[in-house]
């Protein structure tokens, strides 16, 4: 059944929501499953699709953008009412989109955002990406007091959203602080042993001597690094200071035995605030904004870190 009808049919009868929730069938265009964060991203989504009796057809892109065109095509010609779609990267969606909007099936973008005109997609569903890269930055700037600074750092998959956001975030935060610089940087495509093999090659580049801190955009990568950083005789945390974005359950393993210095937590709920504006516009025909933000905090070692691990170890990541 198409959204239209059902909207129609919602005003028509006045029937409680859920009923209609029941009757979804909502594809879900997931990158892969790269990092802890992303596995529990999806287990969220699952476990809000369940929640609502909505049928999830779940399709894993492995980090390919042509993986997740012909999931959402595949989508298209099976006639479900709508699609969540977390984007590999920010461009060469407008084809596809536009191929969804044709068929009347609206498209809800999670956790990442892309370059196309507003009018393909329903609402994105994110952090502030930017603002999460200006924490870090921020927190740095703060932890050194004025003290030199090289940095090193490890970005996100080449051309994503949250790869650029998070650079430009980061260098806004340290912006006007010359006793702190970027002396590396190099992609970690968001994995961990991506994060390991490119902390190596710093290290090896550098010496550990060179280097003050890591700043890591996700905290896959940042657990890889500390393995590299301790394979070389060096204390992460210590000798190397480290912050990176996320708030998975490792990272906060190793705040707890002080490996690690701070993190930013990206919620893996992105699916919920996507199926309420969803399930708004059924009712009722309410239009969601064009983007839905989620709340950012920042962790640091004067938190209960084992306490939050505890907490989120059960989550999916």
């Amino acid at each position: 059944m198409k959204l239209k009808a059902m909207l129609i049919a919602s005003v028509m009868s006045l029937l409680p929501l859920s009923g209609y929730a029941a009757d979804l069938t909502i594809g879900f265009s997931q990158i892969g499953s790269e990092s802890g964060w992303r596995a529990a991203e999806t287990t969220v989504t699952k476990q809000e699709a369940e929640k609502r009796g909505i049928n999830l057809k779940f399709a894993d892109a492995q980090q390919k953008q042509e993986n997740q065109i012909k999931a959402i095509r595949s989508f298209v010609a099976q006639g479900v009412d709508a699609i969540l779609l977390a984007p590999v990267v920010a461009t060469g969606w407008d084809e596809v989109l536009e191929e969804a909007r044709e068929s009347e099936i609206p498209v809800l973008l999670l956790d990442r955002t892309v370059d196309a005109p507003e009018d393909l997609y329903m609402t994105a569903v994110t952090s502030d990406l930017v603002h999460e890269g200006r924490v870090a930055g921020t927190w740095l700037v703060d932890e050194m007091a004025g003290a030199k600074c090289n940095i090193v750092e490890l970005q996100g998959t080449t051309g994503s959203s949250p790869a650029i956001d998070r650079k430009k975030g980061f260098e806004e935060g340290i912006a006007g602080h010359d006793n702190l610089s970027i002396i590396r940087s190099q992609t970690g495509d968001f994995t961990r042993s991506q994060g390991k093999v490119v902390m190596e090659s710093f290290l090896k580049a550098e010496g550990g001597d060179n280097i003050c801190a890591l700043y890591a955009h996700n905290d896959d990568m940042a657990v890889g690094a500390i393995q590299a950083i301790k394979e070389a005789g060096l204390k992460p945390g210590q000798d190397i200071k480290i912050v990176s974005i996320d708030s998975v359950p490792d990272i906060h393993l190793a705040m707890a035995d002080g490996e690690a210095n701070a993190t930013i937590e990206l919620t893996p709920n992105m699916a919920g605030p996507a199926l309420d504006a969803l399930e708004a516009y059924l009712a009722d025909g309410t239009v969601p904004p064009k983007w839905i933000q989620t709340e950012s905090k920042l962790y640091t070692l004067k938190d209960d870190n084992k306490a939050i691990y505890e907490m989120k170890k059960d989550l999916g990541y």
